[in-house]
């Protein structure tokens, strides 16, 4: 399956934006939270909630990483069957398991497909929070490689966030260097960011 992001050591950033109140209670809200909640009770009944959510976060950095895919999603005009075909033969080819194969079915036969990405981001915060671990969500320029995932997570440990799920999203237009956001607390890390600030400095300068 896809390999997940791209990051640098939390310790080493500077906060920027940082508050430190705690977030409220996570409640899957929507209807991308009543198909999460579905994919959740689903997954536990049949005692796999663990391969779901790892298969879950696989098919979550494929749409990431994958324009075609996420123009198959997105685009409304294609007829529910071509769609299905398109989505079961990825799925296929990438090894997902039935659960979460049914699953893509049921979200495109009911032409949700423009959220599935949403929908799984919200299952695993939703999962993350009745097991009373905490979310990073990580966005970096480029795919993490494994070793870089290793150092993230072990930062973070140090940083006093040993219960953690790690959610990781791509955006090029960072440059560089990644963004991670643990509740309400952001570590910035960010080319985009340090050239924003060193743009402002330079007009205060002037």
């Amino acid at each position: 399956m896809p390999a997940r992001r791209d990051g640098k050591n939390p310790q080493d950033v500077v906060t920027s934006g940082v508050t430190t109140e705690h977030s409220p209670a996570y409640v899957a809200t929507g209807p991308e939270g009543r198909y999460a909640t579905a994919l959740y009770k689903l997954a536990e009944e049949q005692k796999q909630l663990d391969t779901v959510l790892d298969e879950a976060d696989a098919l979550a950095r494929l749409i990431d990483e994958s324009a075609p895919l996420r123009t198959v999603l997105s685009d409304t005009r294609l007829d529910t069957a071509v769609q299905k075909k398109a989505i079961f033969a990825v799925l296929a080819s990438q090894g997902f398991g039935e659960t979460i194969r049914n699953f893509a079915g049921v979200v495109t036969t009911n032409r949700r497909l423009p959220i599935l990405r949403r929908i799984l981001e919200v299952f695993s915060e939703l999962a993350a929070a009745r097991r009373g671990e905490s979310v990073a969500e990580v966005v970096s320029a480029q795919a993490l490689t494994d070793a870089q995932r290793d150092q993230l997570k072990l930062s973070l440990a140090q940083a006093g966030y040993a219960q953690v799920v790690v959610r990781e999203s791509v955006d090029p237009s960072l440059l560089g260097g990644l963004v991670v956001r643990v509740g309400a607390r952001l570590y910035d890390a960010s080319i985009q960011t340090r050239l924003f600030h060193l743009h402002y400095a330079m007009k205060g300068a002037a």
